[in-house]
């Protein structure tokens, strides 16, 4: 039986922190404990600083606990679109920085002996069509120039042929979340707090900050917002990041899996592709299929063509899990890590990674732990979070934010058609009539309905159903819903409105 999970959060046994207890007071205040928050708080901890870490959920239970866990520098084809983005010297700094990221994640797992299936693979980014071997050998080109372990090849482990591909060697694998609670365990050790299940709600700048949440206000000398989406609108990220949704299935194989991690690139749809140890054998994970949040249509035809893929190349023996994850999409193509504002002098933000938290989330965990501590970051202006680049971001910004006025004026003006409760299916959720008010309302598997605004309490957008993660997904800037209308992923905090 396929499970709806990733094999990250397949765990029994995982530990419990306790929610924030009221009030409380901290040097610094790191809110997100995924791998950029923990990865922030620990630097930060084994500096001497005074760290309470809040988690509106579980400790890499959000987009850590659900990536396909790659450690690479190698993002795609991206080098040759930095450089005329930003120039040669910001895109060094981005490679150096991803580079620096995958290091510490070696070192920390080495010296702390984190059981985490860590290995080291080459990982290569392929293109199928001939006409598009000079993209690649641009490439390659390209990010050996800026120091990085690129060579042009054109053979692969993979069992079909391509038309030629740039690999990184040295890079490497892991299982996020046995990291990530690792993480948590040193933290805790070096002195730090964890509260979970501790929702951020607001936060009060000033000397000191006040990180507003369900359960009591945190005060604190520095903030810290590493929450994947910033749930503080202050900071404008809604209009200068893009929520993108992707899917992956994680299959065993009779007969080995290729050795290595993979890519596409070009005209042909993305594929990643990789193998993971795990008890019974290896795991080979297919994942792609992205899209903008509350755009994707046939959700579930978005996991058939994964399998279809994998069984078009591989001899499938069972799918033992499938999952989808979200992912921040800066409009220039580099992380936004910095002061949350141009004004702020203590409080401080890290998205946009473009579906590379591992080493980008590391890579910004040192660069904040470094920003409130005072020390010297030679990535820092190219990963400003207040930079302005008109040049590279300007068409996307555009382009995104027309998309964003037309649903919301669009969604308004649409009608809906009028339906009762009871038409609703078990297991289905839809936008309907109820007692002369619009609803979105959802009927269990057990007959019982929930009934919630569809406005979503962020920039009140329509929400749209998601029918395989069985959620209400704002497409404006993201926010999901779970059927109650629990907020599931922000930047709304504010949970939709019942209605029934």
């Amino acid at each position: 039986m396929t499970k709806p999970t990733s094999p990250w959060l397949d765990v029994d046994g995982r530990a419990e922190y306790a929610p924030l207890a009221g009030d409380a007071r901290t040097e610094v205040a790191v809110v997100g404990a995924g791998i950029t928050g923990l990865t922030t708080a620990l630097l930060l901890a084994e500096a001497g600083r005074e760290v309470t870490l809040i988690e509106m959920d579980r400790v890499g239970g959000g987009a850590t606990g659900y990536t396909t866990a790659k450690v690479s520098s190698q993002h795609g084809s991206v080098y040759q679109s930095l450089v005329s983005k930003h120039g040669e010297q910001k895109a060094r700094a981005y490679g150096e920085a991803n580079q620096a990221g995958l290091e510490l994640v070696a070192r920390w797992v080495e010296q702390r002996s984190i059981d985490c299936g860590w290995r080291r693979r080459a990982n290569y980014v392929y293109v199928l069509e001939r006409s598009e071997r000079d993209q690649m050998a641009a490439e390659a080109e390209t990010a050996a120039r800026l120091g990085l372990p690129a060579t042009l090849v054109h053979e692969t482990p993979l069992p079909y042929q391509v038309a030629a591909a740039v690999r990184f060697d040295d890079q490497a694998e892991f299982d996020a979340y046995r990291y990530a609670a690792a993480l948590a365990e040193e933290l805790v050790r070096a002195g730090g707090t964890i509260a979970e299940r501790t929702r951020a709600t607001g936060l009060d700048e000033g000397r000191p900050n006040g990180v507003r949440t369900e359960r009591g206000t945190l005060t604190a000398d520095h903030v810290v917002v590493a929450s994947h989406f910033p749930y503080t609108d202050r900071s404008l990220s809604f209009a200068r990041v893009f929520p993108e949704r992707s899917y992956s299935i994680a299959v065993r194989l009779r007969g080995e899996p290729p050795e290595g991690m993979f890519i596409s690139s070009g005209s042909s749809p993305t594929r990643s592709l990789r193998s993971a140890p795990r008890p019974g054998g290896e795991l080979f994970l297919v994942g792609g299929e992205g899209h903008k949040v509350g755009h994707g249509g046939d959700h579930e035809a978005r996991y058939a063509r994964l399998e279809s893929f994998a069984g078009e190349h591989f001899d499938i023996e069972t799918v033992d899990y499938r999952w989808s994850t979200q992912d921040m999409m800066s409009a220039d193509a580099m992380p936004l890590v910095g002061g949350l504002t141009p004004l702020s002098r203590t409080a401080y933000l890290a998205t946009g990674f473009a579906k590379w938290g591992m080493t980008n989330g590391t890579a910004a965990g040192l660069m904040l732990a470094d920003a409130v501590t005072g020390q010297p970051n030679a990535w820092r202006e190219a990963f400003d979070s207040n930079r302005l680049r008109p040049r590279a971001a300007l068409t996307t910004l555009v382009k995104e934010n027309t998309k964003v006025g037309l649903r919301f004026v669009g969604d308004r003006l649409r009608q809906v058609r009028t339906r009762s409760l009871d038409e609703l299916a078990p297991g289905e959720g839809a936008i309907v009539s109820h007692d002369g008010d619009t609803v979105a309302a959802y009927r269990d598997p057990e007959g019982r309905v929930a009934a919630v605004s569809p406005t979503c309490t962020h920039l009140w957008c329509r929400v749209a159903w998601n029918e395989v993660e069985r959620s209400w997904d704002c497409p404006c800037h993201g926010s999901r819903f779970a059927p109650d209308g629990r907020v599931i992923e922000g930047p709304a905090v504010q949970d939709l409105e019942r209605k029934l």
